[in-house]
Formats: C-alpha cells, sequence, structure tokens
C-alpha cells in the first residue's frame, strides 16, 4: 500500500491481537490490488440490548487510483468477542476482496475493449430519421449506424464531430457501427 493503513477503534478495545489479525488480513488486500493508494478498517461497539449481547460492526473502506473508493461494513451481535470478532472481520475483507476482484477485471476489460476498438467522428446525423454515419479518425471509412446501437441511450447526444468508440461490423447493405459510444463532443 502506498499509505499506512489507519485503523480505528470505536467504543472497542484496543487489543494486540486484534491488531495483529487486522494488519494479516490487509497483508492479503495487497495481493488483489497492489495500487492500493488509502484504506481505513474502523471497528466498533455499537449500542444494544443487553441481553442479546454487544453489537459490532466493521467498515473497510480503500481507495485505488483514479479516486474510485470502495467500501464495505458488517455486523453481528457478538457475545465471546475472542471467538466472533474474526468472523466478521472475515467477512468484512473478504467482501472488499470480491469488490477489488470485480474493479481489477472491469478495469482490464475496459483497457483491452478501448485500445481494441476503433475511433472515429460522427460525419452526418439525421436525428429525425435516427441513423447517422461515423468516418473513421484515419478517414479511410465511412459506417452507417442506428439510434439502436448508440450505448446508454446517447443518440441525443451526437452531434457532428462527436468523437466515438465503436464495433465496426458488416452489415447487410456494407459496413456499419454497433455499440457506439461517446468518447468526446466535439469543441463549441
Amino acid at each position: 500500500m502506498q499509505v499506512a493503513p489507519e485503523v480505528i477503534f470505536k467504543d472497542v478495545e484496543r487489543s494486540a491481537w486484534v491488531e495483529e489479525f487486522v494488519a494479516e488480513r490487509l497483508g492479503h488486500l495487497e495481493k488483489f490490488s497492489p495500487d492500493i493508494t488509502r484504506c481505513h478498517v474502523t471497528l466498533a461497539r455499537e449500542q444494544s440490548s443487553h441481553k442479546k449481547g454487544n453489537r459490532y460492526s466493521v467498515m473497510v473502506e480503500v481507495r485505488m487510483p483514479r479516486q474510485h473508493d470502495l467500501a464495505v461494513r458488517k455486523q453481528k451481535q457478538i457475545r465471546d468477542m475472542q471467538t466472533q470478532l474474526p468472523a466478521v472481520i472475515n467477512e468484512a475483507f473478504g467482501a472488499i476482496e470480491k469488490q477489488l476482484k470485480k474493479t481489477k477485471a472491469l478495469r482490464r476489460h475496459e483497457e483491452k475493449t478501448h485500445d481494441s476498438e476503433p475511433r472515429g467522428l460522427v460525419a452526418k446525423i439525421f436525428a429525425e430519421e435516427g441513423y447517422g454515419f461515423i468516418r473513421t479518425l484515419d478517414g479511410t471509412q465511412e459506417l452507417y449506424f442506428h439510434r439502436n446501437s448508440v450505448l446508454h441511450d446517447d443518440f441525443e447526444r451526437l452531434a457532428v464531430g462527436t468523437e466515438v468508440r465503436f464495433a465496426p461490423e458488416e452489415g447487410e447493405k456494407g459496413p456499419q457501427a454497433s455499440s457506439v459510444q461517446v468518447v468526446a463532443q466535439p469543441p463549441a
């Protein structure tokens, strides 16, 4: 981790075994993402009835590059802190590890997809009819696209000069673009 993790105890007695256990779990986080820039772990005892035991919660907050924050909070009624608190800590760290894996996989997929997909500029747009044409950035090809092939219902945002990313394919009447995604609006 780029910054030492912070462990906060709120109404929980600070003890060596809890600190060691949390430190061990923090070490595992680096296996999932070595580029973590910040990590906070908060162990808290919350008010609850005396008959059921105390309610403890563990919150793990992680920041990754590009200011991407992940957070997980797990809580449980605990009667025996020595045996049950590690289970709550494990649940919280297990959940944050899943989020880290998912985030890293999405980023890898985005990088691969974005690098491999061609880009172009909207050359013509026929808003009333619901279609247009994209000219590749190298100017060698012009592809037809339909409003249904524009992702995130962004067809209305398109204008001549809008930079887009797309997946080229062969249509019935020649080359066409699918999965059209806005990259940048044209300069004003």
